[in-house]
């Protein structure tokens, strides 16, 4: 997180002149990612943390509690391993450890006793809550991290496996209300594996938003104007957003002819060509038309 929004923060004070700060904060940035790239990095993913001890959580090395969901997502979010091949590495190790039909599992293996140096998260039956429950505040960081990679099928199929839309068939073993988010899920390890728990109380909603409207469907502000970089389902042909940012109105409409994934082509905005893939801000009130193109 810190890398992610320090670069955030960073690009904010070059923007409003304090060039100096901005670089400042981008050495402390660096200190940081090589430091996850270095201690955090365990071969195949990304540690969690270490202990009061010194001990490593979240490792190979570890009885239980090997991989940890949070560092996979955010590490990749962030942009962190995208150059080296460690943030595909990572993300397959999440689906192959912590994937299950009913979403990503939190850790695995589940700790089945309890650790004094981590308290709470070991004090859980297994399965459920933080130990090795499927915890839906953070599987939408795995699908914005999928697309960070270009993986736009993997990563809708993901955010479908806890969507209350795409789930209604499985009500008996959801046993929640059908069209709310729960903070979480009972894991393969629980009694009641697919058993949702705590509807309302989460933030997972918003996280959910994001993910489908900025990480999948692409549409993301940015500090010179509305970003249009989508990464869908190869198969999607066509699909149309109407997004209201800085008191204009734009009906974004993105073809896809070459069944790709990720990759603006062309885009046009009220029929004129628009270099790159960011939209200028347009004066208030206006109605923007905008056509987009994704392709090689």
């Amino acid at each position: 997180m810190f890398v992610k929004y320090g670069k955030a923060y960073a690009e904010i004070c070059r923007h409003t002149g304090l060039a100096e700060e901005a670089d400042d904060a981008l050495l402390a940035v660096k200190e940081v990612e090589n430091a996850v790239l270095t201690a955090g990095w365990d071969g195949a993913w990304f540690r969690r943390a270490y202990d009061a001890f010194g001990r490593v959580v979240g490792g190979a090395s570890c009885e239980e509690g090997k991989i940890f969901i949070e560092p996979q997502g955010m590490c990749v979010m962030a942009g962190i391993g995208l150059d080296d091949g460690k943030a595909e590495a990572a993300l397959r190790s999440v689906a192959e450890k912590l994937e299950t039909k009913y979403g990503i599992v939190l850790l695995t293996p589940a700790y089945t006793k309890y650790e004094i140096s981590l308290g709470e998260i070991s004090s859980y039956p297994p399965g459920y809550k933080e130990n090795a429950g499927i915890f839906c505040h953070n599987n939408p960081w795995i699908v914005c991290a999928e697309t960070e990679v270009g993986h736009g099928g993997r990563a809708f199929d993901l955010y479908r496996r806890t969507a209350p839309a795409y789930i209604e068939d499985i009500s008996e073993i959801h046993r929640t209300e059908p069209y709310v988010y729960s903070q979480m899920i009972a894991g393969r390890d629980a009694a009641t594996f697919g058993e949702a728990k705590n509807s309302w109380l989460t933030g997972t909603a918003a996280w959910t938003f994001l993910s489908v409207s900025q990480a999948i469907l692409g549409i993301k502000p940015d500090l010179a104007g509305l970003r249009i970089d989508p990464c869908i389902p190869p198969d999607w042909k066509v699909f149309c957003v109407t997004r209201k940012f800085r008191g204009a109105e734009y009906t974004i409409t993105v073809k896809n002819p070459d069944g790709v994934s990720k990759g603006v082509k062309r885009m046009t905005a009220n029929g004129q060509p628009v270099a790159g893939n960011v939209l200028p801000v347009f004066p208030e009130g206006t109605r923007v038309i905008v056509e987009a193109e994704l392709g090689c």
